[in-house]
């Protein structure tokens, strides 16, 4: 046999296995990056998992504190009004002992007043208010009148509102990590359906989009915060 068909035979032998040596390892490539991409998926849906739990149990805790402030301050302001309506029955029974000039009656009234009223009602007199018509109509107008149940009310509220705040926030960030959940679960998917892929290019192109959807999530956790 003359040597150039020698070259020829050997030539049209040694390219199938050439191009399947190659295409093997390609296959391996891409499994290989399959593995990494399922165990990066793995422990990130795990720890997106922990973290949405643990948002639903800090949303929970402080719904609970914005209740809890809420009873308080119903409580609180409840009582400030019960204060101030005794305080001001009081003082209206004061102005018909001083209309009888009975100044041992008016002396027992202004004795029962709550402090804050007692210290609001001297205040209320030194403006002359039986002659001076622009004097407040009576001690609880006073600018120098506080109620300490009622400022309790007040700040009770406000812890109410900054807890039930954070609570909707936290309800917000765990909403989120599951959302990131469902998208690593995108991922699981896309290679499930790649591996049924037996044309490289199909493999490859799916492996990809998967990658790239890996990508934007783990990003998106990273941006959120933890407990």
């Amino acid at each position: 046999m003359p040597e150039g068909a020698d070259v020829e035979t050997t030539q049209k032998l040694t390219e199938p296995e050439s191009t399947a040596g190659r295409r093997r390892r390609w296959h391996e490539l891409v499994e290989v990056a399959e593995v990494l991409i399922l165990a990066i998926v793995a422990v990130m849906t795990a720890w997106t998992g922990l973290q949405a739990a643990k948002w639903d149990g800090q949303q929970s805790l402080l719904y609970g504190e914005a209740n809890r402030d809420r009873f308080a301050a119903d409580a609180a302001g409840t009582l400030a009004g019960q204060q101030l309506g005794a305080d001001a029955s009081l003082f209206t029974a004061w102005l018909q002992a001083r209309a009888a000039g009975d100044k041992g009656l008016q002396a027992t009234y202004v004795r029962r007043f709550t402090p804050e009223y007692r210290d609001a009602f001297q205040a209320w007199l030194k403006t002359d208010p039986f002659v001076n018509p622009a004097a407040p109509p009576g001690p609880g107008y006073m600018p120098t009148y506080h109620n300490s149940n009622e400022e309790a009310a007040k700040r009770l509220n406000a812890q109410a509102a900054d807890a039930f705040d954070r609570g909707t926030r936290a309800r917000e960030n765990a909403e989120k990590y599951v959302r990131d959940t469902v998208l690593f679960a995108s991922v699981l998917f896309l290679i499930a359906v790649a591996q049924r892929f037996s044309a490289a290019r199909g493999r490859v192109a799916i492996g990809i989009i998967a990658f790239g959807l890996l990508t934007f999530t783990v990003v998106s956790v990273l941006e959120l915060p933890r407990l």
